[in-house]
C-alpha cells in the first residue's frame, strides 16, 4: 500500500568501456557521464521509494547520459503529496508532465554552490576544533 510521498534518486551502474571483446565494440546502450570530476561509462538506475514505508515502487533504467528529471515521471505513482529528491531533480515541478500537479509539495535539495554561508567549524566550537571537545 503506497502512501502519499515518494523519494526519487538515481545511481550509476558502471560498465567496462573496453572494446577488447569479440565484436570489438562498446555496448550501444551504454553512455558516458560525469559526476563531479569523475567520468563513468554505463547506465543509470532511477528508483522511486515510498517515503514512509521505504518500499521501492518503481525502477527505470536509462543510459548514463540521460538527465534525472527525464525519467522522474516514471518514478512517481501519481498520488503523491510530497516528493523528495537531490539537486539532480531541480526544476522537476516546472516540466509539462508535472505542471498541473497542484497538491504536491516538492522537497528538492539545492546545489552545493547555492547553500547559504556556513561559518568555519573553528568558529562554531569556540576555536578549539572538533577533536578537543566532546560532542554529544
Amino acid at each position: 500500500m503506497l502512501r502519499e510521498g515518494s523519494i526519487v534518486d538515481a545511481s550509476i551502474i558502471s560498465a567496462p568501456s573496453s572494446t577488447k571483446n569479440e565484436s570489438g565494440q562498446r555496448d550501444p546502450e551504454m553512455r558516458q557521464t560525469r559526476k563531479g570530476n569523475q567520468w563513468y561509462f554505463g547506465m543509470k538506475m532511477h528508483i522511486g521509494v515510498d517515503d514512509t514505508l521505504g518500499l521501492i515502487h518503481s525502477i527505470d533504467t536509462t543510459a548514463a547520459n540521460v538527465h534525472d528529471t527525464v525519467s522522474a515521471g516514471n518514478l512517481l505513482h501519481g498520488d503523491e503529496q510530497r516528493v523528495f529528491g537531490d539537486a539532480g531533480y531541480l526544476g522537476i515541478q516546472k516540466r509539462d508532465k508535472h505542471k498541473d500537479r497542484q497538491n504536491v509539495s516538492w522537497f528538492i535539495a539545492k546545489r552545493p554552490g547555492c547553500w547559504p554561508f556556513r561559518p568555519p567549524l573553528s568558529l562554531l566550537f569556540g576555536g578549539q576544533g572538533l577533536n578537543s571537545r566532546h560532542i554529544p
